[in-house]
């Protein structure tokens, strides 16, 4: 089965990017793999005080997930798949393509503030295009549910 990977991050417009994905996995019979990433660096304090930060981190994304899932399984009788990792947001979803062989799309979402698409976007589909092994797609972060529904 074809999985569209998306990116669950705390910005606005990755709600577009879920969107999108869950529409497109029941369009075309796939499924869709959430990814979250924690960033290590919010954990250089003492091993315990680290610790119970990487569990309430971990808490607060299955939170969102276990949101996002029930949405898509009402939605689009889709039933995503989390992921968790830890590390630098681009290379862990490089990673994650990379190990997981029925990953086929990357959806990412681009950012509304007027500075450009977001770091993810500008790296996973500037920067790093041509080595991309799975397409990227990018779905404005102004979209309305009704367009992402229309060219879905």
């Amino acid at each position: 089965m074809r999985k569209f990977l998306v990116v669950l991050d705390e910005s606005p417009e990755c709600i577009n990017a879920i969107r999108f994905a869950a529409l497109r996995a029941c369009s075309t019979t796939g499924g869709v793999q959430i990814l979250s990433v924690i960033q290590p660096e919010a954990f250089q304090h003492w091993v315990g005080v680290g610790d119970l930060m990487r569990a309430e981190a971990r808490q607060v994304i299955e939170e969102k997930f276990a949101f996002f899932a029930e949405k898509m399984r009402q939605n689009e009788g889709i039933d995503p798949e989390l992921v968790i990792r830890e590390g630098e947001t681009a290379k862990e979803v490089l990673a994650q393509i990379k190990e997981d062989r029925e990953i086929g799309v990357l959806v990412l979402a681009a950012g509304t503030h007027g500075d450009g698409p977001g770091p993810l976007v500008t790296q996973l589909a500037g920067r790093m295009a041509g080595d991309m092994p799975v397409p990227v797609t990018v779905v404005p972060g102004g979209m309305t549910l009704e367009q992402i529904r229309s060219v879905c």
